[in-house]
């Protein structure tokens, strides 16, 4: 099979969907891999490294996409990108639709087969394509929100572990998944005050287990967000309903009871955001500011530390690539639950049913699709 790497183009995304070490895998498998020019440069993936993996270096996106049955990225397709993707077409890609009507109606008219990292399963139950860039974000949550606290970012002023005779900032983190339990993680780790919350009593308990008295675990209830939003000086908004938009979880009336200079951190910004007063920025302008509290709300978090980022999904997404290189899209999806739960747009079909019910469109199974 024909797969293609085109560079993103996304802004300040320097992440890319294949690592030569990927390429060359494909290629001993007797696959022809394509990567558009400097589609790695920035990480320190040259062109002469995938070269030297056994890929073809092609000069532009156009000619990527013109030739590859597959293509695999990492942010979705662009406006400038919509167009190149062919019927029939295999996108391998995180898309994030759910927020998104105008790119779902572009994928819909493509005719491609559009299959979403994020939303793609595992036998345990988890994501495993979503949680090594949840991971990453959770981690860099700390570290963007520890930022935008400092006095020229428009926060409060604050170090997050405070020092000897002045109190620690207080970390609140809405969600105790993958996001959440690195973010904390992290928080605890500069010896700030950290408090969790989750509507699951098992993942507040394994979290308590785990951390103990380092942690503060609160069942999430309206007045539990109220009452500890309102005093923090960190919220990390890492909440997921998977393939869906994220719930509102604080309103704008409690955005303006919070502290200024407090700092709202959205992690969910991908699936619509968990705040009422949050809109996608990018790292180019990654905050903004509303009625005195310091949002940051950057849709490619990941990117900013993109060849960790690159290395962590190749490792996750490797398999399911071979998977659909060496069997075709139709028979690896047939024949894996998982992979097809990544299915979310099918010749022209929406195959996700969060998607469908977010922005009120009809509804086909992927095996209905695919029997199809």
């Amino acid at each position: 099979m024909r797969i293609g790497v085109p560079k993103e183009i996304k802004t300040h995304e320097s992440r890319v969907g294949l690592t030569p070490a990927a390429v060359r895998e494909l290629v001993a498998h007797g696959h022809q891999v394509l990567v558009q020019k400097n589609a790695g440069q920035q990480i320190d993936l040259g062109d002469d490294k995938y070269r030297a993996a056994g890929a073809q270096v092609i000069d532009t996106a156009q000619e990527i996409y013109a030739q590859a049955d597959l293509i695999v990225k990492v942010k979705e397709p662009q406006a400038s990108e919509m167009p190149l993707l062919r019927a029939g077409q295999v996108l391998f890609t995180y898309l994030h639709l759910a927020p998104d009507p105008v790119q779902t109606q572009h994928l819909i008219e493509s005719d491609c087969i559009a299959i979403a990292y994020e939303t793609v399963t595992d036998s345990f139950g988890g994501l495993p394509l979503l949680a090594p860039m949840s991971e990453v974000a959770g981690r860099m949550a700390i570290q963007a929100g520890a930022h935008a606290l400092e006095l020229d970012q428009g926060g409060r002023g604050m170090l997050l572990g405070g020092v000897s005779g002045v109190p620690a900032a207080r970390v609140v983190v809405l969600g105790g998944g993958v996001v959440g339990t690195n973010a904390a993680r992290i928080a605890m780790g500069v010896e700030a005050h950290v408090t969790v919350l989750d509507k699951s009593i098992h993942r507040l308990q394994q979290l308590d287990s785990q951390y103990g008295s380092r942690i503060n675990t609160v069942f999430s209830t309206v007045d539990a967000v109220e009452e500890h939003v309102s005093t923090a000086d960190l919220v990390i908004g890492a909440v997921l309903i998977p393939g869906a938009a994220a719930p509102k979880l604080v309103s704008r009336e409690l955005v303006s009871r919070m502290n200024r200079g407090a700092v709202l951190v959205d992690v969910a910004i991908d699936q619509g955001g968990c705040f009422a007063t949050s809109k996608p920025t990018t790292l180019a302008e990654p905050i903004y500011t509303v009625d005195g509290v310091v949002h940051y709300c950057v849709s490619n978090m990941p990117g900013a530390v993109a060849r960790t980022s690159t290395f962590a999904l190749n490792n996750a997404t490797l398999p399911f690539v071979l998977a659909l290189a060496g069997k075709g899209y139709q028979k690896a999806l047939q024949q894996d639950p998982h992979l097809r739960n990544g299915l979310n747009i099918y010749r022209g079909r929406l195959t996700y049913e969060a998607v469908a019910g977010d922005q009120g469109l009809p509804y086909v199974s992927a095996q209905e699709a695919l029997a199809g």
